[in-house]
């Protein structure tokens, strides 16, 4: 093994800033983090380094934090038993989702089992409000729990025979509505046959409690067409293709399983209670002779990282079965030891080799990197049956029957399976590697590079915005192996997502799908001008070709998050004028009411009160200091101002982003100490002041009311996180860059993403 450092392993300031933020324990040495992540294991810690394998963001942010009595995860996904058709289950689900976001988890819940509108029930209402109902409820629980930083992630689903699935669909074109959730609709075989040949469809649900059956007819072809138009308009929901689901794994062929949803990326179909650990494969790393006409991929090497990454997701399944948040998660792990081996880098490897990406070319490497990762995962889980005995649900005769085990195994490893079983029912997913993969400076899971190169924004010293070109990392390497001085000169074999022809996309997920026994964490983006009618054959074209999952983006669609390619045309601005601005006078707000709460800075302790007028509005910013050293003149100037501003209708999110991160020499270096503050600064702390407060207008889904009578109360309050919401929102919250849409997840070219 090389000699690897924090100096030469890092390529950019960007890579090695997503360590310090994200992964970095305490301040723990370089070689300190691979020794914890890896748990000692010297052969994996050896692939971490050469940039070979990394397990999931779960796992490298908190393997080993056990042992500091840290109450999380190694789990990136879960999915919940799907509630059943009473109050008490709806809500026990909604606990349940609480808990295991508190840990780090993100979580997926199918509602299927839940009546739909107008059905009949037994108590002061007469009838329920439906299905599509509660998914706000499930929504907000996700808003509430923060986890380092970022909120939970949440995947509702919904059957396509459910009487609820138009409202289904249509609920996100409401902006306020489910704002903390993925959805997708669970789509059978049969409702895409009657889709083809334009036939009716049942919606139909019977409710176990008094037998009503709900019945509605409808044209398959219209709801679907609802669907596409959906996906044009506003990205979702997604298609889960739920009988290839089913029927593509190992465990098809055994009654006694069951997949109840899926995880909020929708790489992990699950069963009730189930959970998976994520790692990937960074393809692009066993290439030899890269960039060269005798380029070639290394099997031999790459076959040997498959089995050690089995071995250790293994160890590291064992570790954290105490873990789990549930007892119906415990179980669920024990039972069945699902792990979730995958592949990033594959656009940066196909370069290397010099094949164009969707090309007949790059199918057939594709089929058989896929057919030897599968063949030596299910070896090695069978040698490990050998070794520690099989998962406790193991069936024979159901693994060995699966069309999928047939297809993707050698006679050497059927044998071993035969004579030994497996350690695992499930093996391989191809997860959304954001984070990871921009760590490494490569493209994400199977997704083709994202651009050749993109537009980064810096705002110069004078306050304005200029605009320049950064190349993707791959292509600059290129560029500067093969001396191209111009995006012109490139060759033909390289393709983007913004250009690649979405049938060629979907011919290569279909063919990684064919060696998955999970399932594949996908956005197919396409360009603006994809037509409604582009979209119902992609749709079908998926389906045809076996995809057990897909989403789509189009470029400038109503949900517009895609990131800048090109510099943006100036806007004609309004002229304005100062005298057009009066603020209200504070005579003029008489009365007001507010609340008190006590911030922890480095200097003493902050009392900020946000007060609010009749109406609701937030008008005024007070702050009262502790005697301990704060500079109570700024403090006193700053929130005049803050008070101006809201008077003279400064939106108050526009206030916050002023005032937040703003940091301060003494905040700073009390909580490098590891101490607990509520803020980096004072500013910092009264933006996270105001964002409490108006984020209570979101919950309450109205202008709060001033309260008939009103006392001030001094309180500690419960510290939620509450970042920008993902779903809506078109800039990264970290760097201000525009998002893109890739892999199944929202990330941003700084590295930042919603998926760990």
């Amino acid at each position: 093994m090389g000699i690897y450092t924090e100096e030469n392993w890092f390529k950019t300031d960007l890579q090695r800033d997503i360590w310090l933020k994200k992964y970095q324990n305490n301040k723990e040495s370089f070689d300190d983090f691979f020794e914890r992540v890896s748990g000692g294991n010297k052969k994996i810690k050896e692939f971490m380094m050469e940039k070979k394998f990394l397990p999931g963001g779960r796992i490298i942010a908190s393997r080993g934090l056990n042992k500091e009595n840290r109450k999380i995860t190694y789990s990136n996904c879960y999915v919940i038993t799907p509630p059943e058709d009473n109050i008490e289950s709806i809500f026990e689900c909604a606990t349940k989702l609480a808990r295991t976001f508190s840990y780090g988890g993100g979580c997926g819940i199918d509602i299927s089992k839940l009546s739909p509108a107008g059905a009949k029930i037994n108590n002061a209402a007469k009838e329920t409000t439906g299905s599509v109902s509660f998914m706000d409820l499930y929504s907000l629980v996700t808003e509430l729990i923060g986890q380092s930083g970022r909120r939970g992630a949440l995947m509702i689903s919904l059957s396509c025979d459910h009487p609820d699935i138009e409202s289904f669909i249509d609920i996100k074109n409401d902006l306020d509505k489910v704002t903390k959730a993925n959805i997708s609709i669970r789509i059978t075989d049969g409702f895409m046959e009657a889709v083809k040949t334009d036939d009716f469809w049942t919606l139909s649900y019977t409710r176990g409690e008094t037998g009503e059956v709900i019945e509605k007819k409808v044209k398959a072809r219209e709801l679907f067409n609802k669907l596409v138009l959906n996906n044009w308009d506003m990205a979702e929901p997604g298609a889960l293709f739920w009988d290839r689901i089913e029927n593509w794994n190992l465990l098809s062929e055994d009654d006694r399983f069951h997949f109840a949803g899926v995880n909020p990326c929708a790489e992990e179909p699950l069963p009730a209670g189930g959970s998976c650990l994520l790692g990937s494969l960074n393809l692009a790393a066993f290439v030899e002779n890269e960039y060269q006409v005798n380029a070639e991929f290394d099997f031999e090497s790459f076959g040997e990282a498959v089995e050690q990454s089995v071995i250790y997701l293994n160890e590291v399944l064992e570790e954290g079965l105490p873990l789990h948040p549930l007892k119906e998660q415990r179980e669920s792990v024990n039972n069945w030891r699902q792990i979730g081996l995958g592949i990033m880098g594959l656009g940066d490897c196909l370069i290397k080799l010099g094949i164009k990406y969707g090309s007949e070319a790059s199918l057939e490497i594709c089929d058989k990197i896929g057919f030897a990762m599968a063949d030596r995962a299910i070896l090695t889980s069978s040698k490990l049956a050998k070794k520690f005995g099989t998962y406790p649900m193991y069936d024979e005769n159901a693994v060995m029957n699966s069309p999928y085990f047939i297809s993707n195994t050698s006679k050497a490893t059927k044998k071993a399976v035969k004579e030994n079983g497996l350690r695992n029912s499930q093996l391989l997913t191809i997860a959304p590697t954001g984070t990871i993969s921009t760590m490494l400076g490569i493209s994400g899971g199977i997704e083709p590079i994202y651009n050749i190169s993109y537009v980064r924004r810096t705002q110069s010293l004078y306050g304005e915005d200029r605009f320049y070109k950064v190349y993707t990392p791959i292509v600059n390497e290129l560029m500067e192996i093969k001396g191209i001085k111009e995006e012109e000169e490139l060759p033909g074999y390289i393709v983007t997502a913004m250009t690649l022809n979405y049938k060629e996309r979907i011919n290569m997920q279909a063919i990684w799908q064919k060696h998955i026994d999970a399932s594949i964490s996908s956005t197919v983006n396409v360009p603006e001008s994809f037509t409604t009618q582009d979209v119902f054959d992609l749709y079908v074209t998926a389906w045809e070709k076996g995809l057990k999952g897909v989403t789509i983006y189009r470029d400038n669609c109503r949900r517009s998050g895609i990131l800048l390619n090109a510099t943006p045309v100036e806007e004609k601005k309004e002229e304005f004028s100062f005298d057009s601005v009066r603020p209200i006078s504070r005579a003029a707000l008489g009365k007001t009411y507010g609340t008190t709460t006590k911030y922890k800075t480095a200097c003493g302790n902050l009392y900020v009160t946000i007060n609010r007028d009749r109406s609701g509005n937030i008008v005024e910013s007070f702050v009262n200091t502790s005697k301990n050293g704060i500079c109570k003149s700024n403090i006193d100037g700053l929130n005049r101002m803050i008070s101006l501003c809201l008077r003279s209708g400064v939106l108050v999110d526009e206030i916050i982003d002023q005032l937040k991160n703003i940091t301060c020499p003494a905040c700073v270096r009390y909580k490098t100490k590891g101490e607990y503050l509520d803020g980096i600064s004072c500013p910092d702390i009264i933006a996270k002041a105001l964002k409490e407060e108006y984020t209570t207008d979101l919950f309450l889904g109205s202008t709060a009311q001033a309260p008939a009578n009103h006392e001030e109360k001094d309180r500690d309050q419960v510290a939620f996180n509450l970042d920008d919401d993902v779903s809506t929102m078109t800039n990264c919250p970290e760097c201000g860059e525009k998002l893109r849409h890739e892999a199944g997840c929202v990330q941003c070219v700084c590295g930042w993403s919603k998926c760990m």
